[in-house]
């Protein structure tokens, strides 16, 4: 492999950990506000006694399909740079076989 081909699939992997990583803390920080309002609101209605447990819970619930349809950019460049990388890695893996078996492997 060239140089040039190793700063390609370290520069892919690093876009691939970067995306994974702002989604991931997006969908996190969806949860986080939504345990913060559903708490918040329990209060401002005269819920005293209302669990933070319970606001997770029912944030966690609220958060999944709406994380789909929020997150979705983030989401499909996520799966963008994950599929880049399998491509890359699917592709040296078949000049790998072809080496192996002694011939030519096509670029």
């Amino acid at each position: 492999m060239s140089d040039n081909s190793d700063n390609q699939i370290s520069g892919s992997a690093a876009r691939l950990a970067r995306d994974v990583l702002i989604y991931t803390a997006a969908r996190i920080a969806l949860v986080v506000a939504l345990t913060a309002a559903i708490y918040y609101i329990a209060q401002l209605i005269g819920i005293r006694e209302f669990p933070l447990i319970v606001a997770l819970l029912f944030a966690i619930v609220i958060a999944l399909p709406l994380g789909i349809w929020v997150l979705a950019p983030l989401r499909k460049r996520a799966t963008a740079s994950i599929a880049l990388v399998d491509e890359r890695r699917r592709r040296d893996r078949e000049q790998l076989q072809a080496r192996l078996r002694g011939k030519k492997p096509s670029d």
